[in-house]
């Protein structure tokens, strides 16, 4: 089994390189990759350098699998190319969510829909992977008519330029500015940049991407998406209009049964809670009062792991253990996959 990662200096390349040491799949070699620039330098898996190869050198090695973290425009120059060779990709960006027939996956939620025919799959964004993790069971029991989401989002969910610039600002340090304003000790309700419609990208990946995973285009969703001075960790207040009558202990037991949710009664989650887990953490649930139908919740996931790397090597893992990767598949490896089918 060789496995990729393609763009593993970045955020979350690194910290895919953590998710797969730790979840300890069945890798023969591990190939890491990024740019031009940054070829022979060496990242660390486990106690073990490896030495960063150019995006050409991974495609020829023809990798089982490929996990992506490059951004949406290189994505759809790379992507293609790995499939055409019988690689599986994993992609973090947002290049190929929308496409009609590509599958946007999250686990716990729609992986059983993967065959070995899916050579690139999408991973969803951040904050709708918490979302829809969440809020999947209680879809299913309740139904939902309408959701209304704001995002508190950490500056990590920028890479490592809001990082910097939160720092720099910190600590009184000159430096680039990644964010149109200054965002410490501040909010900034813009996360990515404005649509005509005066909703940002952020957004609407919310928006649609929630809607396709869940399969239902009739749920009304609305999103306000903030960026925050936090370092590590999305935050989300979302109220629920479900579609039948539902009392506030049922849906609380839902929560509790939910895969991959971590339902907090007694206190409330915080990003400080969720920084280095794989959960979604739900809290502080309640009636809304002024609507019927209508409750109110509190969702925290660590954006990086679950929000990004984990939800990917988790595809990853879905695939090995039900033989759909190309190494279990050597048909597979004569790759018939050309970008106009995709």
């Amino acid at each position: 089994m060789t496995i990729a990662i393609i763009g593993a200096t970045g955020l979350v390349g690194q910290t895919m390189l953590k998710v797969l040491e730790e979840r300890q799949l069945p890798i023969d070699t591990l190939l890491v990759a990024a740019s031009d620039q940054s070829v022979g330098q060496t990242v660390t898996f486990g106690t073990n350098p490896l030495t960063l190869i150019s995006m050409r050198e991974a495609l020829e090695a023809r990798p089982d699998i490929a996990l992506f973290s490059i951004g949406a425009e290189l994505s759809e120059i790379w992507a293609p190319q790995f499939a055409r060779c019988g690689t599986t990709v994993i992609d973090n960006s947002s290049a190929w969510r929308m496409h009609d027939n590509i599958k946007l996956v999250v686990p716990e939620i729609n992986a059983k829909t993967l065959t070995a025919e899916d050579k690139i799959i999408a991973n969803p964004n951040c904050s709708t992977i918490q979302l829809v993790v969440a809020l999947h069971d209680l879809h299913q029991v309740f139904g939902l008519d309408r959701l209304v989401v704001s995002t508190y989002q950490s500056v990590t969910g920028s890479g490592q330029s809001g990082i910097d610039q939160l720092k720099n600002e910190q600590n009184g340090i000159p430096g680039d500015k990644f964010y149109p304003h200054t965002i410490h000790e501040n909010a900034l309700p813009q996360c990515d940049d404005f649509s005509q419609d005066g909703y940002t990208k952020e957004e609407w990946k919310l928006i649609l991407e929630t809607k396709k995973i869940l399969n239902d285009n009739s749920i009304g969703i609305t999103a306000t998406a903030v960026r925050v001075p936090v370092i590590g960790g999305h935050s989300e207040s979302v109220n629920i209009t479900v579609s039948r009558p539902a009392e506030l202990a049922e849906v609380a037991q839902v929560l509790k049964n939910t895969a991959g949710v971590v339902f907090v009664e007694e206190s409330y989650p915080m990003p400080l809670n969720a920084y280095g887990s794989d959960d979604v953490f739900v809290g502080r649930l309640r009636v809304d009062h002024s609507h019927d139908r209508s409750f109110n919740l509190w969702i925290v996931s660590d954006n990086l792991r679950k929000g990004a790397a984990t939800n990917a090597v988790q595809i990853a893992e879905y695939l090995i253990d039900n033989k759909l990767s190309p190494q279990n598949l050597s048909s597979v490896l004569t790759a018939d996959v050309r970008p106009d089918s995709l």
